[in-house]
């Protein structure tokens, strides 16, 4: 087993970590609302942009798979926030697909897949997920 991200605290309630395979680079930083600065990604907005992203890769593996063009499609991502204790309540994903002129059924496949993905089916059941897709 191979090591995937290599994290490291460097102060101030801030993480730099390096995806070992590629190199990249992501920093996070606390939100402002927990004691931290809010000049990064903080690990609870990482957790709604992956459920996203994994949402919108699936679609796009869905999609290649079928030729079906959905370049140019936008995802808006809000976090929700409950407390006691403090966790993601809700991840609410508004999809926005460009104007292409998609068959009824082309976007029945692509909307078939959306909670099929790594993600989605990793979280806690408890995360509200609210899925929309804007055609």
């Amino acid at each position: 087993m191979s090591i995937t991200v290599k994290t490291k605290y460097i102060g101030g309630l801030r993480t730099e970590n390096v995806h070992i395979q590629s190199g990249a680079k992501i920093i996070t930083d606390a939100p402002c609302d927990n004691r931290g600065k809010g000049e990064a990604f903080s690990p609870t907005d990482l957790l709604a942009t992956s459920l996203g992203n994994c949402i919108m890769t699936i679609m796009g593996i869905k999609a290649m798979d079928n030729q079906i063009d959905i370049d140019g499609t936008e995802l808006n991502i809000t976090k929700i926030m409950a407390a006691d204790p403090r966790r993601v309540s809700e991840v609410v994903l508004a999809f926005h697909f460009p104007a292409k002129g998609y068959t009824d059924a082309q976007k029945e496949l692509i909307e078939s897949v959306a909670g099929t993905s790594p993600v989605p089916l990793s979280i806690h059941p408890e995360l509200k997920q609210t899925i929309t897709f804007n055609w």
